[in-house]
């Protein structure tokens, strides 16, 4: 196989990895909280010691580095439930994992409240306060608690804690790991004054899927034209091999 094989293939990987991450935007089009993802490549630049021409020497390959997300928020979808919340801006909802297995991130905002007294989000894991731990609600609260802008719990009797809003410099450490949970580290809690909550509904994904079909398309061209240009290739080495077979 020669250089340009591995050329082309690697550009067969990179439109791999795209259509991969298209048909999983497409598939969370319906996810509350779900953000597209986006993949970036990067240019690796391999140059050969020996080549016919300069211009030959130095060789562009794709490289996948990472996928990035889009950080448009998606639409505010009512749901009836006062307790319901949207972020409005960056940042995270912070949960328990289940036997204290550590914090894990959603933007997902179903909020209900568990027969222990937590506040949980609709796959029951426990919300956090800003320091790492569940909030509770009295069982005489449950039905007079309310969220307001800043993350404040309120209940008749006063504030009973705040929901804990994260914010990561960079989101590319952000891991999903299912059911609309994030893993991630070196986060940072917003204070009050920059925390923005919206209540009485979620944020739906902000996957447009015109857009990602539209996307979908536009890979399987290319990958079209680059098997194409496979073939174009193989058929130039067989008819270079037939001719030097007639000159021996």
């Amino acid at each position: 196989m020669d250089i340009s094989s591995y050329v082309l293939l690697s550009q067969e990987q990179a439109l791999r990895r795209r259509m991969d991450i298209v048909a999983n935007n497409l598939a969370n089009t319906s996810t509350v909280g779900f953000r597209r993802e986006q993949p970036m490549f990067r240019e690796y630049v391999e140059r050969a010691d020996e080549a016919i021409i300069d211009d030959a020497k130095p060789t562009s390959f794709v490289l996948d580095f990472r996928a990035i997300h889009d950080m448009t928020p998606g639409a505010f979808q009512p749901t009836g439930n006062p307790l319901d919340v949207m972020i409005e801006g960056p940042g995270y909802l912070a949960v328990e994992l289940p036997d204290g297995a550590g914090t894990a991130y959603t933007r997902a905002g179903f909020v209900s409240i568990l027969e222990t007294g937590e506040l949980a989000t609709a796959g029951g894991q426990r919300l956090l306060d800003e320091g790492g731990q569940p909030i509770m609600v009295p069982p005489e609260e449950a039905g007079r608690v309310s969220i307001a802008a800043d993350g404040s719990v309120m209940g008749a009797g006063g504030p009973l804690g705040r929901l804990a809003v994260t914010v990561f410099d960079d989101e590319s450490g952000l891991a999903p790991t299912g059911d609309g949970l994030y893993s991630g580290a070196q986060g940072r809690v917003l204070p009050a004054e920059e925390t923005k909550l919206r209540s009485g509904g979620v944020e739906g994904s902000n996957v447009q899927p015109i857009v990602e079909t539209t996307a979908m398309i536009d890979i399987l061209r290319s990958y079209q034209n680059s098997v194409r240009m496979t073939e174009s290739l193989n058929d130039m080495r067989k008819r270079a091999l037939d001719r030097l077979g007639r000159v021996g």
